[in-house]
């Protein structure tokens, strides 16, 4: 018999989303942005958030984390229903450039969080160093923002989030505003931190290739009002690298079934059946 508290990968569910809905009321109307949402991310797990622009993945990213409070439905972390932003979770968003203050150094942004913890400032020091050291920047520590690339100030955002010692870590489309070849490089960080650190990671992107490489599973979203299309599991061999892993046919098989689900999508309101023709999960998933 299937354990109910495992993820299609078999890992132990540690993030429970359940019937999560959200509404927007204001100026005399009503907009239901996300429908029914339920899923679960497994403790160690690395799984991607997909779908048509406007499907609401922002506004579930937010809901997860604590920042905006369901219309209904929950959000259940370690066994904990999430009512506020968890102690255990940090996120990275999008404008990166926001979220770091230009009078501060690179290594005064990344321990800022680490305040709030109230712990020894040697200690402060060495999860800073450490954190800087993992993304390419020890050598950057006295630098502003300002000075620095785009790419390289989205690698402090990262630094500061891995720094804050998550339990689980959710992005917002994070290398979004980034070249080509800095967004390759980026993808690369990230699994290398998920794999040294064995962090729970959601990451949302509107990027198909992307969540393809980066994931062990990729949640596709319908249209709004939001509600899951599918749950693929991506099996690619976990030892992944761009020139290698995008040329490889099945790359190019669950990067073209993931493509025909969003433009399924696109045409599909939640709570609609899916269309004819729609292919189903199982036979994604299954080896070429």
């Amino acid at each position: 018999m299937s354990d109910p508290t495992a993820t299609p990968t078999g890992r132990t569910a540690l993030l429970d989303v359940a019937k999560v809905q959200k509404t927007y009321t204001g100026q005399g109307r009503t907009v239901e942005a996300v429908r029914d949402l339920t899923f679960s991310v497994g403790n160690g797990e690395l799984v991607c958030i997909v779908g048509p622009s406007g499907a609401g993945k922002t506004t579930l990213l937010k809901v997860i984390a604590g920042l905006l409070e369901p219309t209904s439905g929950t959000v259940t972390l370690d066994g904990t229903q999430v009512t506020g932003p968890p102690p255990s979770m940090a996120v990275v968003f999008q404008e990166y450039g926001r979220s770091l203050f230009p009078w501060m150094t690179v290594e005064q942004n990344v321990e800022l969080p680490l305040k709030q913890k109230k712990m020894a400032k040697e200690r402060r020091a060495e999860l800073v160093r450490d954190a800087l050291e993992a993304v390419g920047l020890a050598e950057a520590h006295s630098a502003y923002p300002w000075q620095l690339s785009g790419g390289m100030q989205q690698r402090v955002a990262i630094a500061r989030a891995v720094a804050y010692q998550p339990q689980v870590l959710l992005m917002d489309e994070p290398f979004a505003a980034v070249d080509a070849q800095t967004r390759a490089d980026l993808e690369d960080l990230i699994r290398s931190l998920w794999h040294k650190l064995g962090v729970t990671i959601l990451f949302v992107t509107h990027d198909i290739d992307e969540s393809v490489y980066l994931g062990e599973r990729v949640l596709v979203l319908s249209s709004s009002p939001t509600v899951i299309m599918e749950d693929l599991t991506i099996d690619l061999p976990d030892e992944r690298n761009q020139l290698d892993t995008r040329s490889s046919p099945r790359f190019a098989e669950l990067r073209h079934h993931v493509y025909e689900q969003i433009q399924l999508a696109k045409h599909r309101r939640g709570g609609e059946p899916a269309p004819a023709g729609a292919t189903g999960a199982s036979a994604a998933t299954t080896p070429a």
